[in-house]
């Protein structure tokens, strides 16, 4: 179960065979589907952190396709429950998972590993270069109570 408040979180079921593998990653009749935006892929290298941002009109469904990176979410929404939680998720080829980020939780990753990961993202709304729904903080912003270093427990 999520400690912030309206995270949601996917399964994702690989079907393997002799010719490969198959993985849904999402469909219109999926608990965690509202409204499809446009569907981006990015490539991200080993120990490369991409963070912070949110956004104020759009949810992001995010999954690691190749690799493993993780992901970090920072609730900082004024009026939620779960105002100032962290919580970390480790998505990729060993923990197959589609999560789901909602308006205003800001969000990173950061490859983890020696291979380079490949994101998918199905945000709800499609970008809009005039007006961008990307709101932004420095990948070491002291706002945010999170250290990208290794953690070795």
């Amino acid at each position: 179960m999520p400690k912030i408040s309206g995270i949601q979180i996917k399964q994702l079921i690989p079907h393997p065979d002799e010719r490969g593998l198959l993985v849904e990653l999402l469909r219109e009749d999926d608990d965690v589907f509202s409204h499809f935006g446009q569907c981006y892929a990015s490539l991200n290298y080993p120990g490369v952190v991409r963070a912070w941002h949110y956004h104020k009109l759009q949810d992001d469904l995010i999954t690691a396709v190749k690799g493993m990176v993780k992901l970090v979410l920072y609730d900082g929404r004024e009026d939620s429950p779960t105002k100032g939680a962290v919580e970390e998720f480790f998505i990729g080829e060993q923990n197959r998972v589609l999560v789901r980020i909602p308006t205003g939780v800001m969000h990173g990753y950061k490859t983890i590993g020696v291979e380079t990961a490949i994101i998918v993202n199905f945000p709800t709304r499609a970008y809009n270069a005039a007006q961008p729904d990307e709101y932004r903080l420095p990948w070491d912003s002291e706002e945010v109570p999170y250290d990208w270093a290794l953690k070795n427990h």
